[in-house]
């Protein structure tokens, strides 16, 4: 095992840090397996335990470990990841990240507009909208709950195919997202949620509600998406 480098420009924590990081890259530690114990870090590396703490602190703070109480510390199941200041489908998302997406399409249906929907589509009263409601997986794994609403300029979706990207079958038409305007909330899963996402009734998910616009910085859809956490974040 190669030393760390007392005398390196990097702190010894963040020397540490790398050397797991490629241990996980290269199989040594798999994905839900435990590392070695703070002590035998401490042996192997020939480092402190105030080194060890800080640098698995660190890699938990980045969630590719996570700590599980009385029982050690483990390689996390990698997240993915989006950037919310830009615009992009699951299926774009989920590409970046290495997963492979796939869609189950849980309903396409034309219902009358909600207040919220007036307000943020720019709807008038008695007007009536596209909902698309569809469940979102990375590497076969349940992520997101996903309900858009779009105006009735986009009823063509009733008989498009939405098992891939939204987007995509949108740019067929011309249509650019562009940018969007998020709101993010912690709910407690409902029954829907939970059988859907496959999570316990009451699971903490994070919720998405975003207005999404075109090119043209016109409301293009609004959407709430219930989102497990332990499979998906986002950064700002």
């Amino acid at each position: 095992m190669k030393q760390l480098q007392s005398v390196s420009s990097s702190p010894l924590y963040y020397q540490l840090m790398q050397r797991i990081r490629e241990d996980i890259d290269r199989g040594t530690y798999l994905v839900g397996t435990r590392i070695p114990a703070e002590h035998d870090l401490e042996q192997l590396y020939q480092v402190s335990r105030v080194t060890v703490r800080r640098a698995l602190a660190e890699l938990t703070s980045e969630g590719l470990l996570e700590r599980k109480q009385g029982k050690g510390t483990f390689v996390a199941l990698k997240r993915g990841a989006q950037n919310l200041k830009n615009v992009h489908s699951f299926h774009e998302t989920c590409l970046m990240n290495g997963k492979t997406p796939s869609v189950r399409v849980l309903g396409v249906r034309e219902l009358p507009a909600g207040p919220r929907d007036l307000e943020e589509l720019h709807l008038q009263h008695g007007d009536r909208m596209i909902e698309t409601s569809r469940l979102l997986l990375a590497d076969g794994e349940p992520v997101v709950l996903e309900e858009n609403h779009f105006s009735m300029a986009y009823a063509y979706l009733e008989e498009s195919n939405l098992s891939g990207s939204l987007y995509q079958v949108l740019r067929e038409y011309g249509i650019e997202p562009r940018q969007g305007e998020h709101e993010i909330s912690l709910e407690q899963a409902g029954p829907r949620q939970a059988e859907a996402l496959g999570v316990a009734g009451g699971t903490a998910l994070l919720c998405l509600r975003e207005v999404i616009f075109d090119q043209r910085s016109r409301p293009l859809h609004n959407s709430v998406q219930w989102i497990r956490g332990d499979r998906f974040v986002f950064r700002i």
